[in-house]
């Protein structure tokens, strides 16, 4: 911004009149430059003014420049009182003929207390909660179709469940012995002296027999054990079932109570005209249908579902129920989110499988096939806050905004210098009084206080 000439001088402001008395309850300096009629307050030196009003309904802010009405001006021949913050408490702005201009800061902190946090109400977090999954749909892979039977794991219908969309699989494994997994840490060998009888590798497959034979494929050679034979990476089996899934149905159903206020709510429309068998969850339109397709979820999330199909992750679908109980209950409404809950761009565990067995009889013989599973693991997640009106928490936070804005300190200064009989005492250890000049005092480049003011 670009002004003319400011003046040299610092200009010292009388802060408060109190019972037609000048009292300094602090003191602060500002800078002035001139413009036409009006001038400008370019910066404040010293302690932060208090955020207060020139006229009844608007706000100061040091921190911009304000244009102020003639009158207003702090020239040798007027004074304007500003409130300032002193120690805990500020004093209100007063115009040149001392009527009260107005305060906002009360205003303002009850305004954030009252209407922002809603501090008048009693609050409850955490709604006890209950959910029921299902899972609907089929789909297919080389020569298989799957249906939920089999890809829906635990079948329970749970807060967690995982959808199955790939599959590497090991068939008819049988307990005998064979070749080790090349993957396993010193499984490779040249000879059986490389081999130790009887040594279990935690992260193996296996019992070692000692023993160095030829792998399944290819020139190498590993230590033979004795476990569930073939081993997973000898024989496994890869099938993709991800084709049809992104249609997958999954219906949640959602029961909060909030105990202290004796209030509950469920996240199905209470129809009975076939309502869910037609329907598919929409924000505004099907709020209260939570049947959603997996591709929704998956896109909601902001992922690729076919990377998320071939890798697996972790989808969390959070329920939020933020009620305000002053209000009626059609009023306390879901709100749903999704997002990835698994750290995808850490490749060491990024990514979702899970392993499970087939176990069935081949002539006596107990065989099974070994699945190790990627999915979409969905959890779902609910959180909320309830709030209503009560006496006590409006009581306490009203007193605490009071206190918090000084207004407390103030309406005591103002009874005991008001209505006490020694309340000259009281201003006397409280306050320096100051006595206006007759005359207007010549301005001069550095203020010339007796008892010293902050400097520049």
């Amino acid at each position: 911004m670009d002004f003319e000439e400011p003046f040299s001088q610092q200009t010292m402001v009388p802060l408060m009149n109190l019972n037609g008395r000048s009292w300094a309850l602090g003191r602060a300096r500002v800078l002035l430059t001139p413009r036409g009629q009006d001038v400008r307050v370019i910066r404040e030196i010293g302690p932060p003014l208090l955020k207060t009003s020139l006229v009844a309904d608007s706000c100061l802010d040091m921190q911009r420049p304000y244009l102020f009405p003639r009158k207003t001006l702090i020239s040798p021949h007027e004074r304007l009182s500003v409130g300032i913050w002193t120690g805990a408490s500020p004093t209100q702005l007063l115009t040149p003929d001392h009527k009260e201009a107005g305060n906002c800061s009360f205003t303002s902190a009850a305004k954030y207390v009252f209407i922002v946090q809603k501090s008048y109400q009693e609050s409850e977090t955490g709604p006890e909660s209950s959910i029921i999954t299902k899972v609907k749909g089929i789909t297919t892979s080389e020569h298989k179709v799957w249906d939920v039977e089999e890809y829906v794991k635990p079948p329970e219908g749970g807060s967690v469940f995982s959808i199955i969309t790939r599959v590497e699989a090991t068939h008819s494994q049988t307990q005998g012995t064979c070749p080790e997994s090349i993957r396993v840490h010193n499984a490779t060998c040249l000879s059986d002296a490389d081999c130790v009888t009887g040594e279990l590798d935690m992260l193996g497959n296996g019992l070692r027999t000692g023993r160095c034979v030829p792998y399944y494929q290819g020139p190498s050679k590993t230590c033979e054990v004795f476990g569930w034979c073939p081993v997973e990476d000898g024989a496994s089996v890869s099938q993709f079932l991800g084709t049809m899934a992104p249609n997958f149905t999954i219906l949640i159903k959602n029961s909060i109570h909030y105990p202290k206020f004796h209030f509950s709510k469920g996240n199905i429309a209470d129809r009975t005209d076939g309502y869910l068998k037609r329907c598919t969850f929409h924000e505004a339109s099907d709020l209260y249908c939570p049947i959603f397709k997996l591709g929704f979820i998956v896109e909601k999330a902001g992922e690729s579902f076919a990377e998320l199909a071939y890798k697996g992750g972790v989808i969390g679908v959070i329920i939020n129920w933020d009620c305000d109980l002053d209000l009626p209950a059609s009023e306390c409404n879901p709100k749903y989110s999704f997002r990835r809950l698994d750290p995808k761009h850490v490749p060491a565990s990024s990514g979702y499988n899970f392993r499970f067995a087939k176990y069935y009889k081949i002539n006596g013989t107990t065989t099974r096939t070994l699945i190790k599973a990627y999915g979409i693991r969905i959890d779902v997640i609910v959180h909320g806050q309830a709030g209503k009106f009560s006496l006590i928490p409006t009581i306490i936070n009203l007193a605490t905004a009071l206190t918090s804005v000084g207004v407390g300190s103030f309406l005591c200064d103002w009874i005991l210098l008001t209505f006490m009989n020694k309340n000259k005492v009281y201003s006397h250890k409280k306050f320096d009084k100051i006595t206006p000049a007759s005359e207007p005092a010549p301005q001069a480049s550095t203020p010339t206080d007796p008892k010293g003011l902050a400097q520049l």
